[in-house]
Protein backbone atom coordinates (compact mmCIF):
# COMPACT_ATOMS: atom_id res chain seq x y z
CA UNK A 1 0.00 0.00 0.00
CA UNK A 2 2.96 2.37 0.86
CA UNK A 3 4.40 1.48 -2.57
CA UNK A 4 1.24 2.60 -4.43
CA UNK A 5 1.37 5.83 -2.16
CA UNK A 6 4.95 6.11 -3.12
CA UNK A 7 4.71 5.60 -6.99
CA UNK A 8 2.02 8.39 -7.13
CA UNK A 9 4.36 11.01 -4.96
CA UNK A 10 6.75 10.27 -7.81
CA UNK A 11 5.04 10.58 -10.53
CA UNK A 12 2.94 13.74 -9.27
CA UNK A 13 6.56 15.60 -8.74
CA UNK A 14 7.35 14.55 -12.08
CA UNK A 15 4.49 15.98 -12.93
CA UNK A 16 5.56 19.34 -10.97
CA UNK A 17 8.91 19.28 -12.13
CA UNK A 18 7.59 19.17 -15.86
CA UNK A 19 5.40 22.33 -15.29
CA UNK A 20 7.82 24.35 -13.83
CA UNK A 21 10.84 23.62 -16.06
CA UNK A 22 7.96 24.41 -18.89
CA UNK A 23 6.98 27.74 -17.26
CA UNK A 24 10.96 28.62 -16.97
CA UNK A 25 10.69 28.47 -20.62
CA UNK A 26 7.99 30.76 -21.07
CA UNK A 27 10.34 33.57 -18.86
CA UNK A 28 8.44 33.20 -14.99
CA UNK A 29 11.22 32.92 -12.72
CA UNK A 30 9.15 32.55 -9.35
CA UNK A 31 5.94 32.99 -7.91
CA UNK A 32 4.05 35.47 -5.30
CA UNK A 33 3.35 33.96 -1.96
CA UNK A 34 0.40 35.19 -1.05
CA UNK A 35 -2.67 33.69 0.92
CA UNK A 36 -4.50 34.11 -1.84
CA UNK A 37 -2.12 32.03 -4.08
CA UNK A 38 -0.96 29.33 -1.33
CA UNK A 39 -5.42 28.51 -1.08
CA UNK A 40 -5.68 28.09 -4.97
CA UNK A 41 -2.21 26.25 -5.37
CA UNK A 42 -3.78 23.97 -2.76
CA UNK A 43 -7.10 23.61 -4.36
CA UNK A 44 -5.54 22.77 -7.47
CA UNK A 45 -6.11 19.06 -8.40
CA UNK A 46 -7.50 18.07 -5.65
CA UNK A 47 -10.05 15.90 -5.80
CA UNK A 48 -13.49 16.13 -3.88
CA UNK A 49 -15.60 13.55 -2.05
CA UNK A 50 -18.29 13.55 -4.47
CA UNK A 51 -15.59 13.56 -7.43
CA UNK A 52 -14.37 9.97 -5.56
CA UNK A 53 -18.59 8.87 -5.12
CA UNK A 54 -19.20 9.98 -8.78
CA UNK A 55 -16.31 7.63 -9.92
CA UNK A 56 -17.24 4.96 -7.26
CA UNK A 57 -21.01 5.20 -9.23
CA UNK A 58 -22.70 2.07 -9.37
CA UNK A 59 -20.24 -0.31 -8.31
CA UNK A 60 -19.83 -3.96 -9.66
CA UNK A 61 -15.93 -4.08 -9.17
CA UNK A 62 -16.35 -6.85 -7.00
CA UNK A 63 -18.83 -9.76 -5.89
CA UNK A 64 -19.68 -7.85 -2.63
CA UNK A 65 -22.01 -5.56 -5.22
CA UNK A 66 -24.29 -9.39 -5.86
CA UNK A 67 -25.55 -9.25 -2.67
CA UNK A 68 -25.68 -5.40 -1.41
CA UNK A 69 -29.19 -3.16 -1.27
CA UNK A 70 -27.06 0.06 -1.59
CA UNK A 71 -23.70 1.18 -1.42
CA UNK A 72 -21.88 2.88 2.36
CA UNK A 73 -19.51 5.57 0.84
CA UNK A 74 -19.34 7.58 4.08
CA UNK A 75 -20.90 10.74 6.18
CA UNK A 76 -19.82 13.59 7.71
CA UNK A 77 -17.92 16.77 7.36
CA UNK A 78 -15.70 16.91 4.24
CA UNK A 79 -13.22 18.73 6.08
CA UNK A 80 -13.44 16.59 9.59
CA UNK A 81 -10.21 16.49 11.60
CA UNK A 82 -10.68 13.22 12.88
CA UNK A 83 -12.01 10.33 10.24
CA UNK A 84 -13.17 7.15 11.83
CA UNK A 85 -12.68 4.04 9.38
CA UNK A 86 -14.80 0.91 10.31
CA UNK A 87 -14.78 -2.80 8.47
CA UNK A 88 -17.71 -2.82 6.04
CA UNK A 89 -21.79 -2.07 6.09
CA UNK A 90 -23.82 -4.40 8.43
CA UNK A 91 -27.81 -5.22 8.01
CA UNK A 92 -29.32 -1.33 8.99
CA UNK A 93 -26.05 0.58 7.02
CA UNK A 94 -26.84 -1.78 3.40
CA UNK A 95 -30.69 -0.79 3.96
CA UNK A 96 -30.00 3.09 4.94
CA UNK A 97 -26.61 3.51 2.55
CA UNK A 98 -25.18 5.56 5.36
CA UNK A 99 -22.77 4.18 8.03
CA UNK A 100 -22.66 3.17 11.69
CA UNK A 101 -26.78 3.50 11.49
CA UNK A 102 -27.14 0.22 13.69
CA UNK A 103 -26.82 -0.83 16.89
CA UNK A 104 -22.78 -0.47 16.76
CA UNK A 105 -23.46 3.08 15.11
CA UNK A 106 -25.20 3.96 18.19
CA UNK A 107 -22.03 3.01 20.18
CA UNK A 108 -19.76 4.93 17.75
CA UNK A 109 -22.10 7.89 18.76
CA UNK A 110 -21.64 7.86 22.20
CA UNK A 111 -18.21 7.52 22.00
CA UNK A 112 -17.79 10.45 19.59
CA UNK A 113 -19.84 12.56 22.25
CA UNK A 114 -17.55 11.36 24.99
CA UNK A 115 -14.60 13.04 23.52
CA UNK A 116 -16.51 16.27 22.89
CA UNK A 117 -17.75 15.68 19.11
CA UNK A 118 -20.86 15.16 17.36
CA UNK A 119 -21.49 13.03 14.21
CA UNK A 120 -21.28 16.39 12.00
CA UNK A 121 -17.66 17.18 13.59
CA UNK A 122 -16.32 14.03 11.93
CA UNK A 123 -16.10 11.83 8.46
CA UNK A 124 -17.35 8.39 9.08
CA UNK A 125 -17.07 5.36 6.58
CA UNK A 126 -15.90 1.73 6.07
CA UNK A 127 -13.00 0.11 4.38
CA UNK A 128 -15.53 -1.67 1.98
CA UNK A 129 -18.44 -0.36 0.77
CA UNK A 130 -20.75 -2.67 0.37
CA UNK A 131 -22.04 -5.35 2.88
CA UNK A 132 -20.76 -8.76 3.28
CA UNK A 133 -22.51 -11.37 3.09
CA UNK A 134 -23.79 -12.69 6.44
CA UNK A 135 -21.73 -9.91 7.67
CA UNK A 136 -18.62 -11.42 7.72
CA UNK A 137 -15.04 -10.17 7.48
CA UNK A 138 -14.38 -8.99 3.86
CA UNK A 139 -11.51 -11.03 2.03
CA UNK A 140 -8.46 -10.23 1.08
CA UNK A 141 -9.53 -9.50 -2.86
CA UNK A 142 -12.48 -7.44 -1.61
CA UNK A 143 -10.68 -5.31 0.48
CA UNK A 144 -8.03 -4.61 -2.13
CA UNK A 145 -10.66 -3.52 -4.84
CA UNK A 146 -12.16 -1.10 -2.25
CA UNK A 147 -8.77 0.26 -0.85
CA UNK A 148 -8.18 2.90 -3.08
CA UNK A 149 -11.52 4.22 -2.89
CA UNK A 150 -10.83 4.48 1.01
CA UNK A 151 -7.24 6.21 0.46
CA UNK A 152 -8.93 8.70 -1.78
CA UNK A 153 -11.19 9.61 0.69
CA UNK A 154 -8.59 10.02 2.93
CA UNK A 155 -6.57 11.96 0.57
CA UNK A 156 -9.93 14.11 0.01
CA UNK A 157 -10.84 14.83 3.97
CA UNK A 158 -6.92 15.07 4.80
CA UNK A 159 -7.97 14.73 8.69
CA UNK A 160 -5.66 15.36 11.42
CA UNK A 161 -6.25 12.07 12.84
CA UNK A 162 -7.93 8.40 11.68
CA UNK A 163 -9.19 6.20 14.56
CA UNK A 164 -9.20 2.81 12.87
CA UNK A 165 -12.15 0.34 14.08
CA UNK A 166 -11.35 -2.84 14.34
CA UNK A 167 -9.21 -5.37 12.92
CA UNK A 168 -9.97 -4.86 9.45
CA UNK A 169 -9.32 -0.97 9.49
CA UNK A 170 -5.91 -1.24 11.39
CA UNK A 171 -4.53 -3.57 9.57
CA UNK A 172 -5.23 -2.49 5.99
CA UNK A 173 -3.69 1.67 7.21
CA UNK A 174 -0.84 0.18 9.72
CA UNK A 175 -0.16 -3.87 9.39
CA UNK A 176 -1.52 -6.40 7.70
CA UNK A 177 -0.81 -8.94 10.21
CA UNK A 178 -0.92 -7.66 13.64
CA UNK A 179 -3.90 -8.54 15.60
CA UNK A 180 -6.14 -5.37 16.59
CA UNK A 181 -4.81 -6.34 20.38
CA UNK A 182 -1.68 -5.81 20.11
CA UNK A 183 -2.36 -2.44 17.51
CA UNK A 184 -4.64 -0.63 19.96
CA UNK A 185 -3.59 2.23 22.40
CA UNK A 186 -0.77 4.02 20.10
CA UNK A 187 -0.21 6.20 17.36
CA UNK A 188 1.14 5.35 13.83
CA UNK A 189 1.63 7.22 11.12
CA UNK A 190 -0.43 6.90 7.55
CA UNK A 191 1.17 9.11 5.13
CA UNK A 192 1.84 11.71 8.18
CA UNK A 193 -2.39 11.15 9.49
CA UNK A 194 -1.93 10.04 13.13
CA UNK A 195 -3.61 6.51 13.34
CA UNK A 196 -5.36 5.37 16.12
CA UNK A 197 -6.23 1.58 16.27
CA UNK A 198 -9.04 0.41 18.63
CA UNK A 199 -11.67 -1.97 18.94
CA UNK A 200 -14.70 -1.89 16.85
CA UNK A 201 -18.06 -0.89 18.48
CA UNK A 202 -19.70 -4.10 17.35
CA UNK A 203 -17.22 -6.25 19.01
CA UNK A 204 -17.81 -3.98 22.43
CA UNK A 205 -21.28 -4.73 22.02
CA UNK A 206 -20.35 -8.34 22.40
CA UNK A 207 -17.48 -7.69 24.80
CA UNK A 208 -19.18 -4.98 26.82
CA UNK A 209 -15.84 -5.50 29.36
CA UNK A 210 -13.81 -4.07 26.64
CA UNK A 211 -14.98 -0.70 26.34
CA UNK A 212 -12.75 0.48 29.47
CA UNK A 213 -10.03 0.23 26.86
CA UNK A 214 -11.36 1.77 23.80
CA UNK A 215 -12.30 4.92 26.25
CA UNK A 216 -8.75 4.94 27.48
CA UNK A 217 -8.16 5.24 23.79
CA UNK A 218 -10.34 7.59 22.88
CA UNK A 219 -9.23 9.70 26.14
CA UNK A 220 -5.18 9.64 24.29
CA UNK A 221 -7.33 12.18 21.24
CA UNK A 222 -8.90 14.27 23.74
CA UNK A 223 -6.46 16.55 24.72
CA UNK A 224 -5.34 17.18 20.63
CA UNK A 225 -9.10 17.82 19.44
CA UNK A 226 -9.45 20.15 22.62
CA UNK A 227 -6.46 21.99 21.87
CA UNK A 228 -6.41 21.97 18.09
CA UNK A 229 -3.14 20.39 18.10
CA UNK A 230 -1.00 17.99 16.22
CA UNK A 231 0.51 14.56 17.98
CA UNK A 232 3.87 15.77 19.51
CA UNK A 233 4.68 12.18 21.08
CA UNK A 234 6.65 9.26 19.16
CA UNK A 235 5.30 7.79 16.65
CA UNK A 236 5.28 4.01 16.22
CA UNK A 237 6.73 2.40 13.19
Amino acid sequence: MKAIWTNRLNDTLAEIEHTLRFLSHLGCNGFDCSEKSIQTLKAMGRETLEDIQADLGDCRRCPLSQHRNRIVFGKGDPNAKLMFVGEGPGYDEDQQGEPFVGAAGQLLTKIIQAIGLSRDHVYICNVVKCRPPGNRTPLPDEIEICLPFLERQIAAIKPAFICALGAVAAQALISPNMPISKLRGRFYDFLGIRVLPTYHPAYLLRNPDKKREVWEDMKRLIPYIMRGEDVAEPQAS
